[in-house]
């Protein structure tokens, strides 16, 4: 049966982790794998995650299914989160939303839907954008396309560049694919005027916006960070967004994420959520309870919300902290425009501009740890060896 069946080459990712794993010097920095990591390097539970879990331990009566399309109260508090109470799409009706397994659940069954909705639309999406955009897009039957948007020289966004090539390349019904804060690989953004600039654009040409925040609160703040989001929605008649709580609520594990659309009214919305809910059943069945229930207790609680949004302001405080304190250790000759850039982008990931042949120096030479594109997670670096780093990236410079 499985003669024909060829090994595949380890995820980049895991190669990493690996190599970094088996180095036993004791001054390794470890900025590949994509998790926030505290001050001691580790992914901590968060406090008020554990008390949730306490909460619930006692509380829940049962473990049946949840359904296909997931804890709809966690659906309805997300979007609350993330669009604001009286945002007029979740008055009106006009969101139809599932629960997913994860953000990469929520992706794949926004990409499913697409492939029926308009199977002969392109998914143009960022160079670079995340890694698994790509295989979990296309994988199901959508074509890809690449626009502009990282320039590696003046690390920083090439906008009239993206918009210039969606406007000679990008056909009405295409959807684009965006990054609506903490953009992974980069951790360059749109800043509000650019967004303010996109959605006319986009609602012009007829191109449908298919935004991932997988994380929303750890950029600039809950507000800043969901700005494009909110724009996109009052200025273009549908959006489809793909959410996760892997790292605002560090529920890695618990696969705890929300797929949505919003629709021109009630009805539509209606039946999507009922498509949603189709697709699911044949990819998964069912997503998972556990973390939707905790998030849900989180943020009906309101002793637990404000634990939440306090752990959440130090673990975005920190990372800010940690940029501010590479950008000045590499802000000497020849440094500098990595260290503005540095400063000036968000969340956990910066894009440095390295070689393959650089990256590998760095964990030869100088036991650091990165992705071959050069993508950086700052999470994975402390306040002890920021100047260790910033000499070692100096060096194979």
């Amino acid at each position: 049966m499985f003669e024909s069946v060829a090994p595949r080459p380890n995820d980049a990712i895991m190669a990493v982790m690996e190599k970094c794993k088996a180095d036993t010097r004791p001054q390794k920095i470890d900025l590949g794998v994509g998790v926030y990591k505290d001050a001691t390097g580790n992914t901590t539970i968060l406090k008020s995650v554990k008390l949730a879990e306490e909460m619930w331990g006692r509380e829940e009566t049962t473990k049946t299914y949840v359904g296909t399309v997931g804890n709809q109260d966690y659906c309805h508090d997300m979007l609350e989160l993330m669009l604001g109470k009286d945002h007029p799409a979740l008055l009106e009706g006009r969101v139809g939303a599932a629960q997913s397994a994860g953000g990469s659940g929520a992706l794949r069954l926004g990409a499913e839907l697409l492939n029926v909705a308009a199977p002969n639309a392109t998914v143009w999406a960022s160079t670079p954008t995340w890694a698994n955009h790509i295989p979990l897009i296309s994988d199901a039957g959508l074509r890809m396309g690449s626009y502009p948007y990282y320039n590696r020289e003046t690390l920083g966004v090439d906008f009239e560049d993206m918009l210039s090539y969606l406007d000679d390349h990008a056909k009405s019904g295409d959807i684009v694919l965006l990054h609506g804060c903490c953009h992974n690989p980069t951790g360059a953004d749109l800043s509000p005027e650019q967004w303010d600039r996109l959605a006319p654009f986009m609602a012009e040409r007829g191109l449908f916006p298919f935004i991932d925040l997988a994380y929303f609160g750890l950029g600039r703040g809950m507000n800043e960070d969901t700005y494009g989001l909110r724009k996109v929605i009052e200025i273009c008649p549908e959006v489809m967004l793909a959410a996760s709580c892997s790292k605002n609520f560090a529920l890695y594990r618990e696969r705890t994420g929300l797929i949505a659309a919003i629709t021109k009214d009630a009805d539509k919305a209606k039946t999507i959520k009922s498509q949603f809910g189709a697709i699911q059943r044949k990819l998964i069945s069912m997503p998972p309870d556990h973390g939707a229930a905790i998030v849900t207790r989180i943020l009906r609680d309101e002793n637990l919300r404000g634990i939440w949004v306090q752990e959440l302001d130090e673990m975005r405080e920190r990372m800010l902290g940690l940029r501010q304190l590479l950008s000045e250790a590499l802000n000497v000759q020849g440094g500098e425009a990595m260290a503005a850039a540095i400063k000036d982008q968000n969340g956990m990931f910066s894009t440095l501009p390295l070689s393959k042949e650089q990256v590998a120096v760095l964990a030869q030479d100088h036991a650091v740890y990165l992705m071959p594109s050069g993508r950086i997670n700052i999470a994975g670096a402390n306040v002890s060896n920021i100047p260790k780093l910033a000499e070692a990236i100096l060096a194979v410079l």
